[in-house]
C-alpha cells in the first residue's frame, strides 16, 4: 500500500490506465506502478521515532546527515523515555503541532534531561558538497536551488555562493524549537509543520526530520485557542503515551515502511508527472511545480519484497 500522507493526498492506485485514444500521459500512479524494489529504501530503525497518542501513531524519520547533534540528543531522550507522559502543548491551525515539557521554563518542575545535552549548536545548514542532491528543475523563491536528499526536501547554494544546504520547511517537516538565541535548542521541544509550508523559517531553526506516516493523526487534533495555538488550559493538552526509537520497538509492533528513493530515474519521472499534470481533469497543465508540492511516497513493502 502506498501512502502520500506527507502531502495529505489520498492513497494512490498503482494500476496503469488507457484513454480511448490510446496511451494517456504519464501520471504519478503510472510511475509508482512501474517501480521496482531498487527504487525504494528501508529507513534505519535508529532513525525512526514512534510517537504514540490516544488518537493514533505517528512515525518520523530523523535526518542525521543534516542535524547530527540534535538527532543524537533526540535518540538519548527517546531511550530515557523523556517524552512519555508529557504533552502536545500547541496545535495551531494551518501551521504546526508542537510538543514537549509544559514546565520546561520552570527550573523547579521541569523534567530532567538525564544524559542528554542541555544546549546544542544551531544546525541550520550543512556543506552542500557533503550530502546527495537531486535538483528540481524549476525555480524557488527562497533558495538558488531546491531538490531532495535521501527523501528529504532540501534547498542549497552552489559552491560559489557558499556551498550550504539545508532542510526545507515543507508539510510534515519536523523541527526543534528554540528561544531567541540560535544555539538555544536541545531537541526536547519538537514541532511538525501541518499547514502551508512556512519556508521563511528555513535556516532559522534546526529541522531534524519529517513525518513518514500519521499526518492524519496530527491533523485531526483539536486546535489550541490561545495565542499561536497554545492550549490555555492544561486539561486541554494532549497526552503523549510514548515516543520510542524504532530500534527499541518490539519487531511485532513496528510498522514496515519503505520510502521512495529520490536519486533514481523513477523519481525523476515522478517529479515530471507532477510538473506536467495532463490527466483528463486538468485544463491547463502548468509545466512546473514547487518543491513542497512533490510528494516523496511512502509504502508498506509488498509481499514479494
Amino acid at each position: 500500500m502506498f501512502t502520500a500522507a506527507c502531502l495529505g493526498l489520498a492513497l494512490v492506485s498503482t494500476a496503469f490506465g488507457r484513454s480511448e485514444g490510446g496511451a494517456r500521459p504519464l501520471t504519478m500512479a503510472d510511475v509508482l506502478g512501474a517501480t521496482t524494489a531498487s527504487d525504494w529504501r528501508t529507513p534505519e530503525l535508529a532513525d525512526l521515532l514512534y510517537l504514540d497518542l490516544e488518537a493514533g501513531r505517528v512515525v518520523i524519520e530523523l535526518a542525521p546527515a543534516f542535524a547530527p547533534a540534535h538527532v543524537a540528543n533526540i535518540r538519548k531522550l527517546a531511550r530515557q523515555k523523556y517524552w512519555d507522559g508529557l504533552a502536545i502543548v500547541r496545535v495551531q491551525e494551518n501551521y504546526v503541532v508542537q510538543w514537549g515539557d509544559p514546565e520546561s521554563g520552570n527550573a523547579d518542575r521541569a523534567r530532567e534531561l538525564g544524559a542528554a545535552e542541555r544546549q546544542l549548536p544551531a544546525e541550520f545548514t550543512v556543506a552542500a558538497s557533503a550530502v546527495a542532491f537531486t535538483r528540481l528543475p524549476d525555480g524557488d523563491v527562497y533558495a538558488p536551488q531546491v531538490g531532495w536528499s535521501n527523501g528529504f526536501p532540501v534547498a542549497r547554494e552552489s559552491a560559489a555562493d557558499g556551498d550550504q544546504a539545508w532542510l526545507a520547511h515543507c508539510y510534515a517537516a519536523v523541527g526543534a524549537g528554540r528561544e531567541n538565541a540560535a544555539d538555544s535548542s536541545n531537541g526536547s521541544e519538537l514541532y511538525v509543520v501541518t499547514g502551508h509550508s512556512p519556508r521563511h523559517l528555513d535556516r532559522n531553526i534546526t529541522l531534524v526530520g519529517r513525518v513518514l506516516t500519521g499526518m492524519e493523526v496530527l491533523g485531526g487534533l483539536p486546535r489550541g485557542r490561545g495565542p499561536m495555538g497554545f492550549f490555555e488550559d492544561a486539561a486541554q493538552r494532549i497526552a503523549i503515551r510514548s515516543i520510542r526509537l524504532g530500534s527499541d520497538v518490539p519487531e511485532a509492533e513496528r510498522v514496515p515502511l519503505q520510502v521512495m528513493r529520490t536519486d533514481t530515474p523513477a523519481f525523476e519521472r515522478l517529479v515530471e508527472s507532477r510538473r506536467n499534470r495532463r490527466e483528463e481533469w486538468f485544463v491547463h497543465p502548468v509545466g512546473k511545480v514547487e518543491l513542497c508540492n512533490v510528494p516523496v511516497p511512502v509504502r508498506q513493502p509488498p509481499p514479494e519484497d
